[in-house]
């Protein structure tokens, strides 16, 4: 009689391809023995590859500081191209969304990473001044490709990380990533101090060389999850509920925010505060300020997620930005620099902060919703992920030509921040009323 000898689990290998077969982050025993290791291993990498990413997107709202009366451009056009790559980059994370899925975490990440160099070479081709207008509208418009790995990246994470710990994993990839905005910001006031206005260029190349490298090491490091695997409905059956509009609202509030206003700060303040900021180095000094503190609270948001409920988070998250656009009306109505700088920083913080415990919420309702069914509440998050990270980064978009109209009309950004109270208004108490309201339809946990 031969006894049957139970083989214990081993460390889940990658095959051909690096494909990992095994993945079970629910369970505290693999988790544990290997599941933590590899999971920490790809969001090392994937957050340098979204780093990046939120550079070159960003690139523009660095570049028309250097755009000075030689490109015979006006403060209008301007805002048109900080809002253009926002666009493409709003409308690209739905397919990158799903793109993990279809050809794998590692292979996408590879991939969108190299695209990076599209936009990198062309703006180093085409930044002089005798340009045209479309041409420059044209490059502003492909850097969106850096908007889109945002959403691939978050999709893998979320595959990658059981649910207790989602809200701190996806707070501080975002979070990683997000920082991509400053320190372009940074490298851009490094080339004003330095080299002066006439040299964008050598902002492509410091970065040509980093895109490589992160391309390089997604593909030594990185894994690809085979049970994320590609649903074609998922999309379809994810916008039927009320919950991926009501979430893509709320996203706009934090994520829009976020990077509206870190595209749209440094002309904010050298058209509303000109005198003060007479050349593009001085405006440079604070641009990169309110993004950097906004990114690196992000995770602190996903944290206070996961120990207090994302809604309550978000709820009072929205309060505080309420009376942060409250306060920089005040401020640009009364000429203050200091009161209206201190006000965008809040902004940038608790837009950070919202960043953070939105996307935690978003697990935890499906999770909610299928407590017995892991893969479905997986599979809706991933798709949920994609869409509020596309209509949320439309508020970037929105929050560029609110901008643009209100200098037109009244030559300040007083209407716009007035408008930015409304919204911030409306979203606690969606907030409020969907997710916090004691009712039978809500849902425990988020």
């Amino acid at each position: 009689m031969t006894l049957a000898v139970e083989k214990p689990q081993s460390q889940p290998e990658p095959r051909r391809g690096r494909w990992i077969d095994d993945w079970r982050p629910e369970d505290p025993e693999f988790w544990a023995r290997t599941g933590a290791k590899v999971a920490r291993r790809n969001l090392i990498v994937s957050i340098l590859s979204e780093h990046i990413g939120f550079s070159i997107w960003s690139l523009w709202s660095v570049f028309v500081l250097f755009l000075g009366p030689a490109y015979g451009l006006d403060p209008a056009q301007k805002f048109l191209l900080t809002t253009a790559p926002t666009l493409v980059g709003a409308a690209l994370r739905l397919p990158y969304t799903f793109a993990v899925a279809t050809f794998g975490g590692r292979n996408w990440t590879i991939f969108s990473a190299l695209m990076l160099l599209v936009p990198t070479v062309y703006a180093g081709i085409i930044l002089k001044p005798g340009v045209s207008f479309t041409t420059l509208l044209v490059a502003a418009s492909v850097a969106g490709v850096g908007g889109g790995n945002f959403a691939s990246s978050m999709a893998n994470i979320n595959a990658f990380y059981p649910q207790r710990l989602k809200g701190w994993a996806l707070g501080i990839n975002a979070g990683g990533g997000n920082i991509g905005v400053a320190a372009v910001q940074l490298v851009g006031l490094l080339v004003l101090a330095t080299a002066g206005a006439a040299h964008p260029r050598l902002i492509v190349l410091i970065y040509l060389p980093l895109i490589v490298i992160a391309a390089l090491l997604a593909a030594i490091l990185m894994d690809n999850l085979t049970h994320a695997s590609n649903d074609k409905r998922a999309m379809r059956d994810v916008i039927k509920d009320r919950h991926a509009w009501i979430m893509s609202l709320l996203y706009i509030g934090t994520f829009g925010s976020f990077i509206g206003f870190g595209f749209a700060f440094g002309q904010v303040l050298q058209v509303q505060f000109k005198a003060d900021f007479s050349t593009p180095v001085k405006a440079a000094y604070l641009t990169f300020l309110g993004p950097l503190l906004g990114s690196l609270i992000r995770p602190v948001g996903g944290m206070l997620a996961d120990r207090f409920g994302g809604a309550l988070i978000t709820f009072w998250n929205f309060v505080a930005m309420a009376v942060g656009a409250g306060t920089v009306l005040l401020a640009s109505r009364q000429h203050s620099l200091p009161l209206f700088v201190t006000g965008f920083v809040f902004l940038f913080l608790f837009s950070g902060i919202g960043n953070g415990s939105t996307y935690k919420m978003i697990p935890a309702i499906f999770k909610a919703k299928h407590p017995a069914d892991e893969r479905e509440a997986r599979r809706l998050a991933t798709a949920l992920i994609g869409v509020a990270g596309a209509v949320g980064a439309l508020g970037g978009v929105l929050v560029n030509l609110a901008f643009r109209q209100s200098f037109l009309e009244y030559k300040t950004g007083d209407g716009a921040y007035v408008v930015f109270i409304g919204f911030y208004a409306l979203c606690f108490l969606v907030t409020w009323f969907v997710y916090l309201r004691k009712s039978p339809e809500r849902l425990a946990g988020v």
